[in-house]
C-alpha cells in the first residue's frame, strides 16, 4: 500500500485550529490512504488521543483551550501514550525547537510546509514507532530494494537511469496508489521543471525496462492524474 504499514490504513489525528490547513492536509493524505480524524482545540484532541489507537499525532503549537506544549506534555507526562506527535509552528527558533522536543514532540516542522514533506515525515515516524526496517519495496514480480537500489524482476536484475530509480521507488512506496503528475515533476526537479513533457519521456524509459520484456505491464497512465504501479489496470 502507499503507507508504511502496508495493508492496514495510517490513522492520524489532526490538531488544528485553522480549518483551512486541516482540510487541505487531509485531502493529501486521504489519497495515500490514510484515515484522518480532526480536533480544533488542545482539550477535544486530548480526549480523541486517549480514546483512539492513533498512528499518529499531527499537533499545531498555538491552540484554544490547551496549547500544543501543554498537550504534548500531559499526554506523555500523565497519561503516559506514546503515540508519535509531530508538532507544527510558525516558529522557527532554537529555542522553540528544544522546547517541543522537550514536550515529548518526535518532529518538528515549520509553516508554511509542503504537503510532499509532511508525509515523508508522517511514513519516519510510523516506520521507527512500528519498527519497520524492511527495506525491500514489492509489486507483483518486481522487487526494489532500497538500500542497495537493486532492481528485479521475475529475478532477472534491471538498471535504470537515476531518475527511473527516483520515479520507480515513489511509485512503488505508494503502490497501488495513484501518484500525481505534479508530485513525481516535483521529486526530479523541485520548481525548476524543465519545459516540454520530460516525465513523459523518463516514463516511457522507466516503462522499457520495467514492462516491456515481460508479459504483463505493471505501470499504468490514469488519464490527467498521474500514474500508478500495480498488477491490475483497475
Amino acid at each position: 500500500m502507499g503507507n508504511v504499514l502496508g495493508a492496514a490504513p495510517v490513522r492520524v489525528l489532526i490538531v488544528e485550529d485553522n480549518r483551512d490547513i486541516c482540510e487541505n492536509i487531509a485531502a493529501y493524505l486521504e489519497k495515500h490512504s490514510y484515515v484522518v480524524d480532526f480536533a480544533y482545540d488542545g482539550i477535544s484532541a486530548m480526549y480523541l488521543a486517549l480514546t483512539n489507537p492513533f498512528d499518529v499525532i499531527v499537533l499545531d503549537l498555538m491552540l484554544p483551550g490547551m496549547d500544543g506544549l501543554s498537550f504534548c506534555t500531559k499526554l506523555r507526562a500523565d497519561a503516559k501514550v506514546e503515540t508519535p506527535v509531530l508538532m507544527l509552528t510558525a516558529r522557527d527558533t532554537l529555542d522553540d525547537k528544544l522546547k517541543g522536543f522537550e514536550a515529548g514532540a518526535d518532529d518538528y516542522l515549520v509553516k508554511p510546509f509542503a504537503l510532499q514533506e509532511l508525509h515523508a515525515r508522517l511514513q519516519a515516524l510510523c516506520k521507527r514507532s512500528h519498527g519497520k526496517t524492511d527495506d525491500l519495496l514489492t509489486v507483483g514480480d518486481l522487487t526494489m530494494n532500497r538500500s542497495t537500489l537493486q532492481v528485479h524482476r521475475a529475478g532477472q536484475r534491471i538498471d535504470l537511469t537515476p531518475a527511473g530509480m527516483r520515479l520507480l521507488q515513489r511509485l512503488m512506496e505508494e503502490a497501488p496508489s495513484v501518484v500525481a503528475r505534479d508530485d513525481l515533476e516535483t521529486l526530479l526537479w523541485a520548481e525548476e521543471r524543465p519545459d516540454g513533457d520530460a516525465l513523459r519521456s523518463h516514463l516511457y524509459k522507466l516503462r522499457q525496462a520495467i514492462d516491456r520484456p515481460f508479459n504483463s505491464p505493471l505501470i499504468h497512465t490514469v488519464h490527467r492524474i498521474g500514474y500508478r504501479i500495480a498488477e491490475d489496470t483497475q
